[in-house]
């Protein structure tokens, strides 16, 4: 069997996980750590 052309899923950069991992703008975070660090990298939450 060949795997060397599958691609690997998308992972957190900081806690490596590989469920619900926002990719664009290359962000690269799952859900749950780009909650705790949005406010730090620069994005606002409006109404």
């Amino acid at each position: 069997m060949d795997t060397r052309n599958k691609e690997l899923p998308a992972q957190c950069r900081r806690c490596k996980s590989t469920s619900g991992v926002i990719t664009k703008y290359n962000l690269y975070y799952c859900r749950h750590c780009f909650r705790e660090i949005a406010n730090r990298i620069g994005f606002k939450k409006y109404d």
